[in-house]
């Protein structure tokens, strides 16, 4: 079908597009964004967005779709149903599956079951060592050529320092982002919260910052003598926001992103001892927290991240410490990071960019854009609707949600895939 979206506000931070005009969808795809119409142009479906937002689809460079695998809630058809509902059209879904996704046959699988869904654009990311064990390395080359968009260890970053030399020295020629999460597990030593006062309070084992900032000043090394083209994913720190402006500044080839709940919460919410606070990196302290908000401002810190992790309810009735870490999020990114604007932490231009332009960029896809014949993914924001998200009526699998309750102002009215509407607000 061929639509026109008229009179819309398009923001659109690749073309520094920010103003009132229309936008022509075709065959999938974005023929125009004028204010008039293409010659020959005739719309199936015209679509009034006045005094609406008009964004490019966002993409999300984290997000766990429980599939396949047991460890986590919901499937790939579930959780790009609710991808879509926050406005999210591209996601990168990491290695931590089960079975690993370090080989061919797991990588076709999540294709094959996103294309099934043919809700959102899902990009598997492959598994940097077989079994994500930190040991022998994966066949980099086939899960490229499969589809693979990055090799990562998710959340299982790799200890021994010359086995990670070694798989960065291999992949340097491979033209294939590396996506590394600094941690060093013997400084973590079991930890599940931030190492200050309301650890100790609480009487939780703590994390030293040290136990990323330290594994990331190695990793930057690394990256030095390789060169190979690193992204570190979800950033918690102060100093680490440091070092990657120290290592951008000496021309390094890394970006980096932080997981948009870092911005908005500190160690301090741990105090109620709830579980859904559980995360892993744990919430910092609130100088962090300022520092990340500083990083994104500044364009230190490239994109932002849901990584959405969701999990059965059993996974987050257990206490504190032995709970399993993760928040859905999914459908909060776009509220959270519109709430960032309103409060005035960030613009509205650089807060679309890390969820559009930048994350798009760091993969090498052609989305988060809204270019002419760019895939047609966008989404339609009523910048006044006022909205207050509660956990049971998410259309994600997993509840686990510590912003229940939470009031928001931004809701997401509509939106497109490919030129087809794939998520329509029921109270539109």
């Amino acid at each position: 079908m061929r639509h026109i979206i008229k009179n819309g506000r398009v923001i659109d931070p690749s073309q520094n597009l920010d103003k009132v005009t229309n936008i022509y969808l075709s065959r999938g795809r974005v023929m125009a964004v004028a204010d008039e119409a293409p010659e020959g142009f005739t719309a199936d479906q015209e679509i009034d967005a006045t005094d609406k937002w008009v964004l490019p689809g966002l993409v999300d460079l984290q997000a766990r779709l429980g599939e396949p695998g047991s460890q986590y809630a919901g499937n790939i058809a579930s959780e790009t149903k609710a991808a879509v509902a926050g406005g999210i059209t591209s996601i990168c879904c990491p290695p931590d599956t089960a079975p690993v996704n370090d080989s061919q046959a797991v990588t076709e699988l999540l294709q094959r079951r996103a294309r099934q869904a043919a809700t959102a654009f899902v990009m598997p990311i492959g598994a940097l060592t077989q079994g994500l064990d930190g040991e022998r390395l994966s066949n980099s080359y086939s899960l490229k050529k499969t589809g693979c968009i990055a090799l990562s260890q998710a959340n299982r970053p790799v200890q021994n320092s010359l086995a990670l030399k070694n798989a960065l020295e291999y992949n340097s020629t491979m033209d294939i982002p590396i996506m590394l999460r600094s941690e060093d597990q013997q400084l973590k030593n079991g930890g599940v919260a931030h190492s200050g006062p309301v650890s100790s309070r609480l009487g939780l084992p703590e994390i030293s910052p040290a136990a990323e900032t330290a594994a990331l000043a190695r990793d930057l090394v690394l990256v030095e003598e390789t060169g190979v083209k690193a992204h570190f994913s979800q950033i918690a720190c102060a100093r680490s926001v440091e070092l990657i402006a120290d290592a951008k500044k000496r021309g390094l080839p890394v970006t980096c992103d932080v997981a948009i709940h870092q911005l908005h919460l500190s160690e301090m919410d741990l105090l109620g001892f709830n579980s859904l606070f559980h995360v892993s990196p744990p919430l910092r302290s609130m100088n962090d927290k300022q520092a990340l908000i500083m990083g994104v401002k500044m364009g230190v810190i490239d994109a932002i991240v849901s990584d959405h992790t969701p999990l059965e309810k059993d996974n987050k009735l257990l206490p504190f410490g032995e709970s399993a870490p993760g928040i859905s999020g999914l459908e909060t990114l776009l509220a959270l990071l519109l709430k960032l604007v309103q409060e005035g932490a960030l613009d509205l231009m650089t807060a679309i960019r890390c969820v559009t332009q930048n994350p798009a960029k760091i993969i090498g896809c052609n989305t988060g854009s809204l270019i002419e014949s760019a895939s047609a993914d966008l989404t339609i924001i009523d910048p006044e609707g006022v909205w207050t998200l509660n956990a049971n009526n998410m259309i994600s699998a997993g509840k686990n949600t510590p912003f229940s309750g939470w009031e928001f102002v931004g809701k997401v009215e509509q939106t497109f895939f490919q030129g087809r509407p794939v998520y329509r607000n029921n109270e539109v």
